[in-house]
């Protein structure tokens, strides 16, 4: 099977198996410690550690698309997988039962990168090498991750340019223990504060929900005016949903919804951007950034030379000291939805296309 092919196999597993059913088995791994066997024997272990699981990306797509990438590189590597729930205490009893397991690579996404160091500690005196994928650790042997200053900026663009250069928005940011959402701020308040733009309230959420999103903006109607809140900058796409929850319950019409940002491309997102609900999402192709990290874990598995220039097409490069591949991002908007993320095999039109959006599909020529 090629990899594309073992691509498009794994987003349909997901995708048929829905995010609700994949989180409560990413649950139950990280308390049993993984589903890929017992640790032992000749095999190389690969620990693969998630930050949590109410961002869909997680378990629809990096799970099973690093795993996959994994068994067809190597036939003899195996890999223990770990969902953190948000909880930092459980993800560093996870990087202690992944060392207990015997694993030769870790591949981590910090629920919080600042505090990471001590987990990586750990896990390099045992003998391991560390990835830090998706968020930064300073003290990993690599990183790999979307350009994500460049992400807040191209949403902070988008969004400013939507709103014709002027007026006043709610901005939602993501988990302050999360050092991506610290750049995506950074990069969006470098657009931001540079423009007319008026921020009349700005929220750090906790743990990325949806839920807090939707309670955020709705006090904010109880102190402004819908007519006042002329965007809103949200994150990510989750966020972006209980915007739009928390707009429409609060009486504002869905064709009179202000411009709204979004990240990850999830597919209620995109269904939202087509039927006018939601301004933009930026697209992260996450079956690149998998794929370079399986390749990556598994050349320091197998004791190889890890590449300069991999076979997803990522050369190496340095961010802070540590030895990276980074990715580019794109802003997805209704225009390009075909020429994105369905060029790319990432959804099908089938998957986007369903029930009350069929006919904005085919507005946007998507079919």
């Amino acid at each position: 099977m090629s990899r594309t092919s073992i691509r498009i196999a794994a987003i349909g597993a997901a995708l048929l198996f829905g995010a609700g059913g994949l989180t409560a088995c990413g649950a139950n791994d990280a308390e049993s410690g993984g589903d890929s066997g017992d640790g032992g024997g000749d095999s190389k272990v690969i620990a693969l550690l998630l930050p949590e699981s109410k961002t869909t990306r997680y378990e629809a797509f990096d799970r099973p698309l690093f795993e996959e990438a994994v068994s067809g590189l190597c036939s003899d590597c195996e890999v223990l997988y770990y969902n953190a729930d948000q909880d930092e205490a459980k993800q560093t009893q996870q990087v202690d039962t992944a060392i207990s397991e015997g694993a030769d690579v870790i591949v981590l996404d910090p629920v919080n990168g600042a505090g990471a160091g001590g987990m990586v500690q750990s896990a390099q005196d045992s003998g391991a090498e560390v990835i830090a994928y998706d968020r930064f650790i300073a003290e990993a042997d690599y990183y790999m991750s979307f350009d994500n200053e460049t992400v807040g900026q191209m949403q902070a663009e988008a969004l400013v340019e939507a709103m014709g250069g002027e007026g006043s928005i709610l901005m939602l940011n993501g988990a302050p223990s999360d050092p991506n959402a610290a750049q995506f701020k950074a990069g969006a308040h470098s657009v931001l504060d540079d423009s007319n733009i008026k921020i009349l309230e700005e929220y750090d959420n906790p743990d990325w929900s949806p839920e807090n999103a939707q309670s955020f903006v709705s006090d904010q109607l109880a102190k402004y005016d819908p007519s006042e809140i002329n965007g809103v900058y949200a994150a990510n796409d989750g966020q972006a949903g209980g915007v739009v929850a928390a707009l429409t319950g609060g009486g504002v019409a869905q064709d009179a919804l202000p411009p709204i940002t979004g990240q990850d491309a999830e597919i209620a997102a995109i269904q939202r951007i087509l039927a006018g609900e939601q301004a933009m999402t930026i697209y992260k192709p996450i079956p690149i950034e998998a794929e370079t990290a399986a390749e990556v874990a598994v050349a320091l598995a197998n004791g190889d030379d890890v590449p300069t220039s991999t076979d997803t097409g990522i050369d190496q490069s340095d961010y802070e000291g540590v030895a990276s591949y980074i990715f580019d991002p794109t802003v997805l908007t209704a225009d390009n939805v075909a020429d994105t993320v369905i060029a790319d095999g990432f959804y099908s039109a089938e998957d986007i296309c369903t029930g009350e959006y069929a006919k904005a599909c085919e507005a946007a020529g998507i079919s």
